[in-house]
């Protein structure tokens, strides 16, 4: 076998089902964490604001805050669901060509911040700007966002693994 052809991607079957089962998993616990509610504000016990990750990119792009909307959407919800197609992409071909390898490559080292760390900063400063002004409770769509960003960097993980075994 040639480089250019691509080597051959040796998966189990029953890994390459719970893999990809994994990732649907994922898929949808990202979709359900970026319109379920992340957190509740309440200022001076009158005021209620719930809040998910679309609500939020709805209420900057209303504002005009589009450099916000370009990093926040982009690294919290698109960059995750290109990086799950990828993942899906590679766990339904039998070969993974050099044009593969290297995606993967890019998604395994700099695809960690498309997720978790840009969100967190972003609600650390919803948090910090707030102070004593508000009280924030946190929701299921959180939790649920995060288990998609754990899942996908465990996918991630096994998958170059066994790119690695690859002879």
């Amino acid at each position: 076998m040639t480089p250019a052809s691509g080597a051959q991607l040796r998966i189990r079957p029953a890994e390459r089902r719970l893999l990809q089962g994994a990732l649907l998993l994922a898929a949808a616990l990202l979709l359900y964490g970026s319109v379920a509610p992340l957190m509740t504000l309440q200022k001076f016990y009158l005021f209620e604001n719930e809040v998910s990750l679309l609500s939020g990119l709805r209420q900057l792009v209303e504002q005009g805050r589009w450099l916000l909307v370009l990093i926040i959407g982009g690294f919290s919800l698109l960059l995750p669901l290109l990086k799950l197609l990828l993942l899906w992409r590679l766990l339904q071909s039998w070969t993974l060509a050099p044009a593969w390898q290297r995606w993967l490559h890019w998604v395994h080292h700099y695809g960690k911040w498309s997720m978790l760390d840009v969100f967190v900063v972003a609600l650390l400063l919803v948090a910090v700007k707030l102070g004593a002004l508000a009280q924030v409770q946190i929701h299921s769509g959180l939790y649920a966002f995060s288990g998609a960003v754990l899942l996908t960097m465990a996918i991630t993980a096994r998958v170059v693994q066994l790119t690695r075994e690859l002879p």
